[in-house]
Parts: structure tokens; C-alpha cells; sequence
């Protein structure tokens, strides 16, 4: 806001002048007094801009940082749900990309096998989890995520208020 009301002082002067527009002259010293304070306006908004834009850099630079430990923990998590639940290698391989939202075929291409063989796989991998399908599997690791490191399950904020 005080940076909007320094240009419009200095951009209504200019353009009073340039279009021949004639006011009630100001004192020199009231004139002056104005512009240094225009100026130490203006100066204090790029200063108070500059600060904004750090603490933004800042703040974004931490949320990466929080992103990269999350991804870091939910690939923990995964391997220790698949050495909990005994899965082959092959199997680890199929859940991580079921897990990943591809599809059977998708699965089966990628891996060089039939989407038989696949659909054999996520069948083994639900009934070790204990889950009937790709939604509860993802759900299971979710569920993992929110607990909180004394095991209960930690609400969104607007949900626990409530």
C-alpha cells in the first residue's frame, strides 16, 4: 500500500508536467520533504519485499526438505511391511507398482510377465497383507503415515477439533 501511494505521488507529478496540467505550487521545502519521504517509502516496501521473498524461499525450501523425509519414510515403511509380510522379490516388486497406481498390464509390461502371473502376485501380496484389494493395501501404508509416534492415529486438524 505504501509503495502504491510513493509511485502515485511521483507518477501524477510526471504526468501533471508532461500534460501541462497546473496546480498551486508547493512550497520548495514542503516539495522536498514529500519526495524524501516518497523515497524512504519506497525503499521500505523493496526492503519489506525482500524479506517476504526470503522467508517464501525459506518456507518453501523447508516444505522440499519435509517432502524428502516423508518420501524417505514411506519407502521405509514399505520395506518393512514387505519383510513383515514375507513377500518374494517379485512379489515387492509387483505391490510397489500396484502400490504406484499402474495397472495390471502396466505391471506385466514392465516386468516382462503375463498379466496372469501379475494378477497371481497382488492376489498372494493381498492375502499376506490382509487386505482385499490395491485401495486397502495403499490405505494400509497411509494409515501407517499418520500415526503418530506413540501409535494412535494422528487428524487433520479441522477433524480432531471437531
Amino acid at each position: 500500500m505504501l509503495q502504491a501511494i510513493c509511485a502515485i505521488f511521483f507518477v501524477s507529478d510526471i504526468l501533471s508536467s508532461f500534460v501541462g496540467i497546473t496546480t498551486t505550487p508547493l512550497p520548495w521545502e514542503l516539495r522536498e520533504i514529500m519526495e524524501i519521504w516518497a523515497a524512504l517509502g519506497l525503499i521500505i516496501g523493496l526492503v519489506l519485499g525482500g524479506i517476504l521473498l526470503r522467508r517464501a524461499f525459506r518456507d518453501r525450501n523447508e516444505a522440499e526438505a519435509r517432502l524428502r523425509r516423508a518420501s524417505g519414510a514411506f519407502m521405509v515403511l514399505l520395506a518393512e511391511r514387505f519383510e513383515e509380510w514375507g513377500l518374494t522379490p517379485a512379489e515387492k516388486d509387483v505391490a510397489l507398482f500396484a502400490i504406484k497406481g499402474l495397472s495390471t498390464s502396466e505391471i506385466g509390461a514392465l516386468r516382462n510377465t503375463s498379466e496372469g502371473t501379475v494378477k497371481a502376485q497382488t492376489n498372494a501380496i493381498y492375502r499376506k497383507a490382509g487386505v482385499s484389494g490395491r485401495s486397502q493395501l495403499l490405505s494400509l501404508f497411509i494409515d501407517d503415515l499418520m500415526r503418530d509416534e506413540d501409535g494412535s492415529l494422528r487428524l487433520p486438524s479441522s477433524q480432531s477439533a471437531a
